[in-house]
């Protein structure tokens, strides 16, 4: 097991009022909760205990440079490939080696900019996260902010956070081949499931974000061939597959130890980890996203000072549930027939939907 104790104090309070039974289906095998998420009562805590870590709080100027650097490698690794064959074996381990590894990078450099935490502008913010998304071939960054931000405010929210496997999904791949598909395809999942429970309102951000990307790849087609898009796509893909970095994704918010049966019995009250850090070298390629427990207590903080708030806030931090391996997570998804996409924390009720009215909205908050 690739994780360590926790205590119950991580969750949160009862919710004030009960819902509906969540779960009237006897195939259902969520764990469902009338707990609040537990990020806002540690962030309470936190802030009583160290005030000063609120001065973390603000855009970090690195963050361009990188991004501008990674845009600048994604484009020459397809002008170096512009004349392989799709299916040659330089093209292949260069599109999983770099290219999913510079994807997976401007996934979540577009994450960060999506909390406004790349320029003090919200209007700079928007257009920068479009550039970021050039590299990746297909427009997505002016759709992912506001279902990321519900993801952040509705966490475990049935019908609003988008990153829940839906029933559909638990109960069609609930076996060791079917976690092996969900793994390999996992990027098509988390691109179609948001519009699949509920849609966003297009605005004219989304229309910039369509026009820049389809001239950006008619322009890079022109110039480079084909073969150059086909390497940029390739490498998106293969960043939201089975890839050291792509354990992200599953380790942030699936339940991985084993709890007891009484934990399936939501009036039980039975704390139950929802969210789980990882502390290991891959951090360095993806923003810090690994300490996920920490960028959840504080979407304010941006990715360079995120340590800084861990070894502040250590004593808060110390037990609690953590991944050692990303790699190490795919794998044990995949096998442990203990876990798998029924192994997520759902509320009925709770949360709030971010929508295009927040679009404008730049200043970032606890």
């Amino acid at each position: 097991m690739s994780v360590t104790a926790t205590f119950a104090s991580d969750h949160g309070s009862p919710l004030p009022v009960k819902p509906s039974n969540p779960s009237p289906n006897a195939s259902d095998h969520f764990f469902w909760s009338y707990t609040e998420e537990p990020h806002q009562t540690r962030r309470q805590a936190i802030i009583k205990a160290h005030p000063e870590v609120t001065k973390l709080c603000g855009h970090e100027p690195l963050t361009k440079y990188i991004v501008f650097a990674v845009v600048f490698l994604q484009i020459t690794c397809a002008a170096c490939l512009r004349h392989s064959s799709v299916l040659s074996g330089r093209f292949l381990l260069i599109s999983y080696i770099i290219g999913a590894t510079a994807n997976q990078n401007l996934f979540l450099a577009i994450h960060e900019i999506s909390h406004n935490l790349a320029f003090k502008s919200p209007t700079a913010n928007r257009l920068f996260a479009i550039f970021a998304n050039l590299p990746i071939g297909l427009p997505y960054s002016a759709s992912f902010r506001p279902y990321h931000l519900t993801h952040h405010k509705s966490l475990g929210v049935d019908g609003l956070d988008t990153d829940l496997p839906t029933f559909i999904e638990a109960f069609v791949l609930d076996s060791i081949l079917g976690k092996a598909f969900f793994c390999t395809f996992q990027i098509l999942f988390y691109a179609i499931r948001p519009m699949m429970v509920y849609q966003i309102p297009i605005t004219s951000l989304h229309v910039f974000n369509v026009v820049a990307q389809v001239a950006f790849d008619i322009l890079l087609v022109r110039c480079l061939g084909a073969a150059a898009l086909v390497y940029l796509i390739m490498s998106s893909f293969l960043a939201g597959s089975l890839h050291p970095c792509a354990g992200h994704f599953i380790a942030e918010h699936y339940v991985f130890d084993k709890q007891p049966v009484s934990a399936r019995t939501p009036f039980n009250r039975v704390p139950i980890p929802e969210t789980y850090s990882y502390y290991g070298p891959l951090n360095l390629l993806t923003y810090n996203v690994g300490l996920h427990n920490e960028h959840h207590d504080f979407p304010a903080i941006p990715w360079s000072r995120l340590p800084v708030l861990h070894e502040t806030a250590k004593e808060f931090y110390a037990d609690l549930l953590h991944h050692k391996s990303w790699v190490w997570v795919i794998w044990q998804f995949i096998w442990d027939k203990e876990v798998g996409l029924w192994c997520r924390v759902k509320r009925e009720t709770g949360g709030k939907k971010v929508g295009a009215e927040q679009f404008n909205r730049g200043s970032p908050t606890l």
